[in-house]
């Protein structure tokens, strides 16, 4: 493998694992009966997002490019009735990411490079990584937001 496509490997997993650790800084950042709580009448609670990623992340590289045989209900991830208690979430997002990073660090030169057919306009493996780790930063935003209007703070500094 070129030293190139070694440091995108890196530097992708590296982001993939700062932003699982700021998804589980806005998740406890809330009391636990406060998670599936959304603050506003529209939009989503954090752990309900939490749901989200994790069947986002199991469905685009689980599925489609680790081969997990992973079947997804998207709708569910943000109306789940009786969802899991936060700290449940929180591992199998976990254990999401930790796959997402095998499965990218398993990838030759030329796997990144594969193409993917399903999923327009992303045309190859590495754009499904790229895709897939904005999304999460995406959400991140978007969690930070839902902790502030609980009243509450991840105690993260600003970082950029």
């Amino acid at each position: 493998m070129s030293s190139f496509a070694q440091t995108v490997q890196d530097e992708l997993a590296r982001y993939f694992e700062h932003l699982a650790g700021r998804v589980e800084k806005a998740l406890r950042a809330l009391p636990h009966d406060k998670v599936y709580v959304k603050p506003f009448a529209f939009g989503n609670s954090v752990g309900h997002l939490v749901l989200h990623l994790t069947g986002n992340l199991n469905h685009y590289i689980g599925a489609q490019i680790a081969g997990t045989g992973y079947v997804r209900d998207r709708p569910r991830e943000f109306t789940e009735p009786a969802p899991p208690p936060p700290d449940e979430a929180l591992r199998r997002f976990h254990e999401a990411v930790g796959m997402v990073v095998r499965t990218l660090r398993a990838q030759s030169e030329t796997d990144l490079q594969l193409p993917v057919i399903y999923d327009p306009p992303i045309q190859t493996r590495l754009g499904m990584f790229l895709v897939c780790v904005s999304h999460i930063n995406n959400h991140v935003g978007q969690m930070a937001y839902l902790v502030q209007a609980h009243g509450r703070n991840t105690q993260e500094p600003p970082v950029w």
